[in-house]
């Protein structure tokens, strides 16, 4: 008779798999792996997560509701759309700063795996285009146009990919660009 696994085995798993991902990369971490770290069985392993694609999926998945939990607390008391957009960028640069930051979890996916269609590829590129959807929301609200939204994105992707002790110029840089588009420039 097969036994039944223990309430919490897919968290648990999923869990161990996160931290090794996150830590190495979704390519150098094999299922072996996760096993042993999981502290369960191949067989309960592949019951839960039939491929490491599934698995990566999953992984993904766990890290978008990390992050929209994340954003959504930072954008809590925020009222203006400029508020709003400054919340988001400050959250992000508090987020590159964090002691065992190791790049954003869907832009290393995407870099693991150029090209790629699989599931947990569109579960990055929806979180990104979900992403920079915001930032463009944002910008319009706030009376800017393509081209800020353009270059706040690409501070957004300096954030992610350059060194933390820059995040707080990422952050003055877009306070400074937002009002200027609206023609509140000060002098």
């Amino acid at each position: 008779m097969a036994r039944t696994p223990a309430p919490g085995t897919r968290d648990t798993i999923l869990t161990a798999a996160a931290g090794l991902f996150y830590e190495h990369g979704v390519r150098a971490v094999g299922m072996a792996q996760v096993v042993e770290v999981a502290g369960c069985g191949k067989n309960l392993l592949y019951k839960h997560f039939p491929s490491k694609a599934e698995l990566a999926a999953a992984y993904l998945e766990l890290a978008r509701r990390e992050r929209d939990r994340s954003v959504a607390e930072a954008l809590r008391w925020s009222g203006e759309p400029v508020e709003r957009l400054t919340a988001l960028i400050s959250e992000i640069a508090e987020t590159v700063q964090r002691p065992g930051y190791r790049g954003c979890a869907f832009r290393n996916y995407l870099t693991e795996f150029p090209g790629e269609d699989d599931e947990p590829a569109r579960v990055a590129k929806t979180y990104l285009g979900d992403t920079r959807a915001e930032v463009d929301r944002l910008v319009a609200e706030s009376g800017g146009d393509g081209l800020l939204a353009d270059r706040i994105w690409l501070i957004v992707n300096g954030l992610y990919g350059g060194p933390p002790s820059q995040a707080r110029i990422a952050v003055d840089w877009v306070a400074e660009l937002v009002p200027s588009c609206r023609g509140d420039k000060t002098s």
